[in-house]
């Protein structure tokens, strides 16, 4: 058996594997919330968030004078060690919490006091020269430290959402650009209408995306604001004078993003609504993703029994029993995550619904889902991108035929002799007026640029 060693807390006794960086607290965490599920490890980003959050308080210790130089830069080199990934396997604590996050903040800072203290030459579960509260945790709290970290790992995984909704905007003006003057059949409640130009088609969808990535971008920018300082319920009691803006300053520099302090500190405790917009607009991006997706596995339905207007790349075998048969699957893979995407932003509706008080203490569920929508949505954006859009082609013979559907000349008859004269006419155009009123609305959206 693997040797252990005994820590104690307030609660007594607690067996910990001799050599592991984790102590009583991370320990306890695993027993209780178990192990088998997301655990905190499987979240890099917020792992690097916490790290950089802890590294810039005790470098802000430091400089303000209330912790000791040599355990301040050992708990930075440390923190340094984690935010790099080299630390990940010293968190065997699943990422869904009781308690707001305090067994995550403890197990940062029982790693951190642990490699601290390694590095000035002590061994880990001591405590005398590096202590997780004493040193780690100095001038803060679990209530400003994760929520800070947490607007720090949005901002890590934002980039990769909106980078995907980019590709599948690069994908999509590819196509409106390829599509010239074309022009289809329109459908309104799957009915045949009246031609629109495919580049058209393709541009609204444009429109929608990239409005949903401005929409994401302007909520996540929103959490740019974080409470670093604020401490147990934004009073600030317990950090220093000066800390507060140092820290975040500090926590600035060393993220790269352009931080400042919360305006309103027990605002920034007690309301998590800027989270909600975060997942909700993650849920408008992904859900008009799958829009476009499920448009496209109607239009490339058949090939012989559908519509069979587009033709998408075969990228996967469509049947066990029907040899040749070929499914739609990246379309339906977008539609699916948009599912998992939505209801992702539900369960962080209910986390931010259920702050009491000063504080909301449901931040770690929020924090699994919502990191989770942000990477997902960025892979399966950018596989949509690559593995349909790019290939997506228009069958010219399919959508020619449809066009005999066209209710255009009805409509442009009615204007000259009203709708009632209209109403025994066949559902199609007779044979060449669709034509004529294709080759006009051509020729006006060649016009038009």
């Amino acid at each position: 058996m693997s040797e252990i060693r005994t820590e104690h807390d307030m609660l007594g006794a607690v067996s910990v594997p001799a050599a592991a960086l984790y102590g009583a607290q991370t320990a306890r965490g695993a027993a209780n919330f178990g192990t088998t599920s997301a655990r905190l490890a499987d979240r890099p980003e917020l792992l690097r968030a916490l790290a950089q959050v802890k590294a810039a308080a005790a470098e802000a210790n430091r400089e303000l004078g209330v912790l000791d130089p040599a355990i301040a830069d050992a708990i930075v080199r440390a923190a340094d060690e984690l935010a790099d990934g080299a630390l990940d396997d010293q968190f065997p604590i699943a990422l869904v919490q009781g308690g707001g996050g305090t067994t995550t903040n403890m197990a940062v800072n029982e790693v951190l006091a642990n490699r601290a203290a390694v590095l000035l030459g002590s061994a880990p579960g001591r405590y005398d020269l590096v202590h997780p509260l004493d040193h780690v945790n100095r001038s803060q709290s679990t209530n400003d430290v994760v929520p800070t970290a947490l607007a720090l790992a949005v901002q890590a995984c934002a980039p990769g959402a909106l980078a995907g909704l980019g590709d599948v905007i690069e994908a999509l003006e590819r196509l409106a650009k390829k599509a010239g003057d074309d022009v289809r059949l329109g459908r309104t409640c799957l009915q045949d209408a009246v031609p629109l130009p495919i580049a058209a088609y393709h541009g609204a969808q444009v429109t929608a995306v990239r409005r949903a990535a401005a929409e994401l971008r302007r909520s996540v920018e929103a959490l740019l604001e974080v409470p670093l300082g604020a401490t147990a319920v934004g009073t600030g009691i317990g950090a220093p004078a000066g800390y507060r803006a140092l820290a975040v300053d500090l926590l600035a520099q060393r993220s790269g993003f352009p931080l400042r302090p919360s305006a309103d500190l027990f605002d920034a405790l007690a309301h998590l609504d800027p989270l909600l917009r975060v997942a909700s607009e993650a849920a408008v991006a992904s859900l008009t993703l799958a829009k476009i997706a499920a448009d496209i596995r109607l239009l490339s339905s058949g090939p012989v029994g559908g519509i069979g207007e587009v033709r998408i790349p075969a990228v996967q075998v469509g049947s066990s029993l029907m040899p040749g048969k070929v499914n739609p699957v990246m379309p339906e893979l977008v539609i699916q995550a948009s599912f998992e995407i939505r209801g992702a932003a539900h369960v962080v509706e209910l986390a931010v619904a259920a702050g009491e008080l000063d504080l909301n203490v449901m931040e770690m569920v929020a924090a699994r889902h919502l990191l989770a929508a942000l990477v997902q949505l960025g892979e399966v954006g950018s596989l949509f991108a690559s593995r349909c859009l790019a290939g997506l082609e228009w069958n010219r013979e399919a959508v020619d035929r449809h066009l005999q559907g066209s209710r255009a000349a009805a409509v442009e008859r009615a204007l000259e002799s009203g709708h009632d004269a209209e109403r025994g006419d066949s559902p199609a155009d007779p044979a060449g007026t669709a034509s004529c009123t294709i080759a006009s609305l051509a020729e006006e959206a060649h016009d038009d640029g």
